[in-house]
């Protein structure tokens, strides 16, 4: 009876359709709805509405405000299908609500021994909702009711590993990456198999010794490097690639016990969509001392470069540096500081950072800018295609 009033609530709400891949990859022609973390699978942000303009915007009321009984901060972006907004909290909450009233529909929580962390939100394909929990696993619910499908679990929470990002839905597979970059972890980024929750490949962002890639690290440094993937990636359905970024290698402000550059730490992977496989990488910064993970939006655009139309991602970096490559091939195009640095005289030819001498941390301490916060984080930027200009915190 429960799950049939929980139906009857949503269609009341307005009647969410299932949402299928076709959809997510057309997602900026319902600029009503927000389909994924980023909206759209390109992650520019912006949408074609012009109901509030410069005119009316002095208007805006709150028209209603829910209350969850969790306390703090939120890091949640809701998803809002044909009416209904789903959102998570801390601590393993998601809530379904009618986005015109507010009303709840439906409360589903995940059981957690200790009290979890922030969690940034969903993904949703078909009718199911995908969350990541605090203690690294990942969850399917009935986007209808809220009733648990199925639970899977990443990797163990003993060894340092949590999850707090949202999933990203492609194709036929659910994506997430990994938290715990501090805490002497692997990273990784994961697919699973949206009705089962059966993992369908895995791509190690620090390789082992006998991989490409292992020789960047110092002695058995590799097994304990970080490398999170702790920010949702993006995906161009055209070229089936997930472009992924990738956290600062462990330990995070001392560098001498992993001499080497650290692949793929502080890097841009892309990845095949089906297989996962490797197909090209830039590492922002080599041998990171500076807590300057790569976490940040990897945006997709298509531009005019230098009179030819071109595909592009670009990244407004931790280290304080703007970054455009081709996304195809990973081509270094461009590398420009946009907030204050003083740890680089700039970059070569190829993108790597020219470094500044006496920059490292010391005993003493060392003043350099960007601080651990860095010139960008994992808030998101957006860009307007009307006018050219992105956007970033």
């Amino acid at each position: 009876m429960k799950s049939i009033l929980a139906i009857l609530f949503v269609c009341a709400a307005g009647a969410a359709q299932p949402v299928s891949y076709d959809r997510i990859v057309n997602a900026r022609k319902e600029p009503q709805n927000w389909l994924t973390y980023w909206g759209d699978y390109s992650a520019v942000r912006y949408r074609d509405l012009k109901q509030i303009n410069t005119a009316n915007v002095k208007d805006l009321r709150v028209d209603w405000i829910f209350q969850t009984p969790q306390v703090g901060a939120f890091e949640t972006v809701p998803l809002v299908v044909d009416g209904v907004m789903y959102f998570t909290t801390t601590n393993g909450l998601v809530y379904a609500l009618d986005a015109m009233s507010g009303r709840q529909l439906w409360m589903y929580q995940y059981p957690l021994k200790d009290p979890g962390g922030p969690n940034r939100g969903l993904a949703i394909l078909g009718d199911r909702l995908f969350m990541t929990t605090p203690n690294a696993h990942l969850i399917a619910l009935d986007s209808r009711n809220g009733a648990l499908l199925w639970d899977v679990l990443a990797a163990p929470p003993k060894k340092g590993y949590t999850a707090t990002m949202a999933p990203l839905a492609i194709k036929d597979k659910i994506l997430m990456g990994i938290s715990g970059g501090e805490l002497g972890i692997r990273g990784f980024i994961d697919a699973y198999d949206p009705k089962t929750g059966k993992r369908l490949w895995r791509f190690w962002t620090i390789p082992s010794k006998d991989e490409p890639g292992g020789d960047t690290w110092a002695a058995d440094s590799w097994q304990r490097g970080g490398g999170a993937t702790w920010m949702t990636g993006t995906y161009d359905p055209d070229l089936n690639t997930v472009y992924w970024g990738v956290g600062n290698p462990g330990p995070d402000l001392y560098g001498e016990s992993r001499k080497g550059d650290n692949l793929y730490t502080a890097s841009l992977v892309a990845l095949d969509g089906d297989t996962g496989k490797l197909k090209w990488y830039f590492q922002f910064s080599p041998h990171d001392t500076h807590d300057w993970d790569a976490a940040e939006t990897p945006m997709l655009l298509n531009l005019t470069w230098k009179g030819q139309p071109r595909k592009v991602v670009v990244q407004a970096n931790r280290n304080a540096f703007f970054y455009v490559l081709d996304r195809v091939t990973g081509e270094f195009l461009l590398g420009k500081s946009f907030a204050r640095q003083t740890w680089a005289k700039g970059l070569d030819a190829k993108g790597r950072p020219i470094p500044m001498p006496n920059i490292e941390p010391s005993a003493d301490g060392t003043k350099i800018c960007p601080g651990l916060a860095g010139g960008a984080n994992w808030m998101a930027p957006s860009y307007n295609p009307q006018i050219g200009l992105f956007y970033v915190p």
